[in-house]
């Protein structure tokens, strides 16, 4: 049917019928009015201020406002009409902005989340306007086969062959557990049809794995109880004690459905013996073959782009699955994981379900729909993203970019060894360092002061890190995250924690 307001004809039908055509055509000069570079110039210029003003390291880093007022200050009534575009920048900018982590700060060294690459943050944008789905192929024609090219860049650098696959992931969280879904498949064939039964196979890793391995046991029906935990030694996965607790399961007929190793874990970046506990998983192989090894190199798999750290991962391609967050190390925007396979086909035996109206059979010897192998079926298409980040700095330039950040916490370590009241707890093996306050006050006071410094340095502006249990003490915590963040940035932080901990003391009644 012609479109009056179109074509020119006499508008018909009742005022109310009128009206809603003007309301609708409304809206659809709205939509195409945004369209032009001059209508997105205001958001941005948000971006470019953004990096302009972390670039000089100056103004605070985060927020010292609580949530509440925050939340009074945006609370208004669902907007119901339009306002210009660079009205809504301004809104942005004076009611939000103001109270954001700025993680392109140098002093911004807190949580594993990077002040992205600047390339992969203007390709967000491109991304979300062509909006293709990465389900199956037809709905995204281009980036389907991109993301099977980035994933076969990948796996080379684990070591794997031809048979490799994998997909990509919104983080390791999902990573893992689409890993352990495949190797549940392995270890109980007819597990979408029955279940896992009333005696499930059990799950082992170490004491610091990532939470995403107990939340999948969770998930997948296996229940905590099946999680077994094996105790550590210098902060990794104790091999010893793993071939113990394998050797009495196997007396007890416990199976064991997979083996879960860290790369770079979240407390420390340890890495675990990955050579060595893929040597267990050989040992205690059973009619199925060795035991499924699945390494969450979520954080620590940058360690495969520099020639200075890749020993760290060792062994890595003896894993069945591997984990690994671009999101991370690699310094991309959010969301940006992978899920990489040594066999494909066991990504595909992971799901078991049918959908005509999407999934159809391969018409040529390769299936290219990720929907078959992955948890998600609306997804962006985050994988540009990664490509776009190789073919603009280059995987050499990515690994020194990764050695840059662990060079600040090996600084850091160095700068806190002598020192007369902080302490570094281990060396580190990558980007991450923990370390101790030992203020002269009782040992049972240290946990409450260290909260309160931490908390006290973030409010201050100073800078902004974070703070875990290590070893049953409170203790202090940095990931660097930041390319920018350089070795002044490492004397202001002790200079900084130096100066609050002194008003701490002086306030501790």
């Amino acid at each position: 049917m012609s479109n009056p307001h179109l074509t020119g004809e006499p508008l018909t039908g009742s005022p109310d019928d009128r009206r809603d055509l003007d309301r609708d055509l409304d809206a659809l000069a709205l939509l195409e009015a945004d369209t032009t570079l001059d209508a997105a110039q205001p958001l941005l210029a948000l971006v470019e201020r953004y990096f302009a003003e972390t670039r000089t390291g100056e103004g605070a880093v985060s927020t010292w406002h609580s949530a509440e007022v925050i939340a009074d200050r945006i609370a208004e009534p669902l907007p119901r009409r339009s306002r210009p575009l660079a009205d809504v920048a301004r809104r942005l900018s004076s009611l939000l902005l103001q109270d954001i982590n700025r993680l392109a700060h140098p002093m911004y060294i807190g949580h594993q989340v990077s002040a992205p690459l600047p390339a992969a943050v203007w390709t967000d944008a491109l991304i979300s306007a062509l909006n293709q789905s990465q389900a199956v192929r037809e709905m995204s024609p281009a980036f389907t086969p991109l993301e099977h090219q980035v994933i076969e860049w990948m796996t080379d650098l684990v070591g794997w062959d031809a048979r490799a696959g994998g997909t990509m992931t919104s983080g390791g969280t999902e990573a893992t557990l689409t890993a352990l879904l495949a190797a549940r498949s392995r270890a109980i064939p007819d597990v979408w049809s029955n279940g896992v039964g009333t005696s499930p196979p059990v799950l082992v890793c170490g004491e610091h794995a990532h939470y995403a391995v107990a939340r999948a046991a969770g998930e997948m029906g296996l229940g905590l109880s099946r999680v077994v935990v094996i105790p550590s030694h210098g902060h990794r996965m104790s091999v010893p004690l793993l071939r113990e607790r394998l050797t009495a399961l196997r007396a007890a007929g416990t199976r064991v459905m997979a083996v879960v190793a860290t790369a770079g874990c979240t407390a420390t970046g340890a890495f675990d013996d990955l050579d060595a506990i893929a040597d267990c998983c050989d040992a205690f192989a059973d009619d199925r073959g060795p035991l499924w090894l699945h390494v969450d190199a979520a954080h620590g798999g940058g360690a495969l782009l520099s020639a200075r750290h890749r020993h760290r991962v060792k062994g890595l391609a003896r894993a069945c699955s591997v984990a690994w967050d671009p999101h991370k190390t690699m310094l991309l925007p959010l969301a940006a994981g992978m899920l990489l396979v040594r066999e494909e086909h066991t990504l595909e035996s992971a799901f078991a379900q049918q959908a005509p109206y999407l999934f159809t059979p391969a018409d040529d010897a390769r299936a290219w729909d990720m929907g078959p192998r992955s948890f998600q079926c609306s997804r962006r298409s985050d994988v540009l993203k990664v490509w776009v980040a190789f073919q603009r700095y280059g995987a050499d330039a990515l690994g020194a970019l990764y050695d840059r950040l662990c060079g600040m916490a090996r600084t850091l370590y160095e700068r806190l060894e002598g020192h007369p009241h902080f302490r570094p707890l281990h060396e580190p093996e990558s980007n991450i360092l923990c370390f101790a306050w030992n203020p002269e006050v009782p040992h049972e006071d240290r946990d409450e002061l260290t909260n309160r410094l931490r908390e006290r340095y973030n409010r201050s502006g100073r800078g902004w890190i974070t703070a875990t249990t290590l070893d049953g003490r409170r203790v202090l915590r940095i990931t660097v995250m930041n390319a920018r963040t350089d070795v002044p940035h490492i004397e202001a932080l002790v200079s900084g924690l130096e100066a609050e901990a002194q008003q701490v003391l002086r306030h501790h009644g």
